[in-house]
């Protein structure tokens, strides 16, 4: 029998932020296994995740626009990075469990 796992989101953790041709990263807290990102803009996006000084490029992983997707990611990976190729983006990021 399969079981369904779906997203437990982390309410409250969630962050919009606006990226741009220079890589930015956030704080995304530690613990949660899960993001759940949404490209709102209309450009696309790029994301990694990792440590305090992770930078993401245009070789990392691409949010499409008017996109959702959930990645995994390390436990203790506190800030999620991204980078537009140019102009500005908007994107939001919420922690949690599950797929």
């Amino acid at each position: 029998m399969a079981i369904d796992v779906t997203f437990n989101p982390a309410y409250t953790k969630g962050i919009t932020v606006a990226p741009t041709a220079s890589s930015a990263a956030s704080a995304i807290g530690l613990g949660s296994k899960t993001l759940c990102i949404t490209n709102l803009g209309s450009i696309v996006v790029y994301v990694r995740v990792g440590a305090s000084d992770v930078a993401a490029t245009a070789a990392d992983y691409p949010i499409l626009p008017l996109t959702q997707l959930s990645i995994s990611k390390e436990q203790d990976a506190t800030h999620a990075a991204y980078v537009t190729a140019s102009g500005t983006g908007s994107l939001h990021i919420l922690p949690g469990e599950g797929f």
